[in-house]
């Protein structure tokens, strides 16, 4: 899931993809290379619309590069789009999953059970699947911590009279039947694909990188018109800003590749576009710094401050669900200012007011 963050890419609500020649969401299952074919499968949000799931044929059946979201609706175009290439839910033969979060997940876990499929997820989510399976025995959303820390209690208590807590989500959040853990190579038929660990947007995502076709299967870590949402993992990691931006730079350090993105049209380098990405997060930065000098305490301060999406909306514009997002976001930039010296916390006061930040003074 994106945030509504200001980022420099291209409009995603008019982004046309190369392989089709049609907006990036149009339905279908578009060859972007010999045997890999990109399927968009529809969201029930307003916001992103699309995720792209990614097929590579073998002599043995599919991969499929993460499954989509599971509703009736993308289940259907699935199975319509693999026969649209001679394949079907029989010749999936593993699901590689970028990250856990739903519309990448849970098509795949629920596939797998029902048909023998293996799942592989990255270790670094386990204790998100955990919380998950578990959620049934908490007393709140776990989430309304993360905002109270942020200042954002008003925002905390929107979201608990907006959520259901009568629907049980437990067989959408089944294990993986693989855990990927570190970086290593992934055979898929004549392919080698390195998994590349890349914590951040959760802490468990995985890209996938097939050299020899200089491909980048990149999830939601290398977004092509969108900035991907920091800071909105549970439970909470000490610094995923930090863990994003060291993340790309790691991608920087491959060979330049094309970016299959999970959610926008497919473009032609990694470099190009995590030059731009980290170039966003450190002019954030900048301004997330500039608002605390200026009398900004907490990240819910910060973050009515700041512009957000490309249009530089203004916070209070934004639905209860993206304000939150932004808050959790603005909190993972004050976090790294304070890991790089430029600011100081104090969290005495977290369970009221939140987390108080105030500019480092020189001596």
């Amino acid at each position: 899931m994106a945030p509504p963050s200001r980022d420099p890419g291209i409009s995603t609500a008019h982004a046309v993809s190369p392989d089709s020649g049609e907006h990036w969401t149009a339905e279908g299952a578009w060859e972007v290379a010999p045997g890999v074919h990109r399927i968009p499968l529809p969201l029930p949000m307003d916001g992103l619309r699309a995720i792209n799931v990614y097929t590579i044929q073998t002599d043995d059946g599919l991969t499929l590069i993460d499954g989509g979201w599971h509703i009736p609706v993308a289940r259907e175009l699935l199975d319509a789009s693999l026969r649209s290439i001679g394949s079907g839910f029989g010749d999936i033969k593993r699901f590689l999953v970028t990250h856990v979060h739903r519309d990448h997940f849970t098509m795949a876990t629920v596939l797998g059970r029902e048909l023998g499929i293996d799942v592989a997820l990255g270790l670094g989510d386990q204790p998100a699947l955990e919380l998950l399976n578990n959620s049934h025995e908490l007393t709140e959303n776990p989430f309304h911590a993360v905002l109270r820390s942020a200042g954002a209690g008003v925002i905390a208590e929107e979201w608990e009279r907006l959520q259901d807590v009568d629907e049980d989500l437990r067989p959408l959040w089944q294990y993986p039947t693989t855990w990927l853990d570190g970086d290593h190579e992934i055979p898929v038929g004549a392919r080698t694909l390195d998994a590349v660990h890349t914590p951040g947007h959760t802490p468990g995502h995985f890209v996938f990188a097939d050299r020899a076709d200089g491909l980048l299967f990149a999830g939601d870590h290398v977004l092509p018109t969108i900035t991907p949402s920091i800071g909105f993992t549970v439970p909470p990691v000490p610094q995923p800003l930090g863990d994003f931006m060291a993340s790309l730079t790691k991608v920087r350090a491959l060979p330049d590749l094309r970016v299959l993105p999970a959610h926008g049209p497919v473009t032609p380098s990694t470099h190009e576009r995590v030059d731009e990405l980290l170039a966003h997060h450190e002019t954030r930065l900048a301004d997330s710094l500039a608002l605390v000098a200026d009398g900004g305490s907490t990240a819910y301060d910060v973050a009515r401050g700041l512009g957000w999406t490309r249009h530089l909306h203004a916070f209070d514009g934004l639905d209860w669900f993206s304000r939150g997002m932004a808050a959790m976001e603005t909190k993972a930039h004050l976090d790294l200012l304070v890991a790089r010296g430029d600011l100081v916390s104090d969290d005495s006061a977290v369970a009221t007011d939140g987390v108080v930040y105030r500019v480092v003074t020189a001596c």
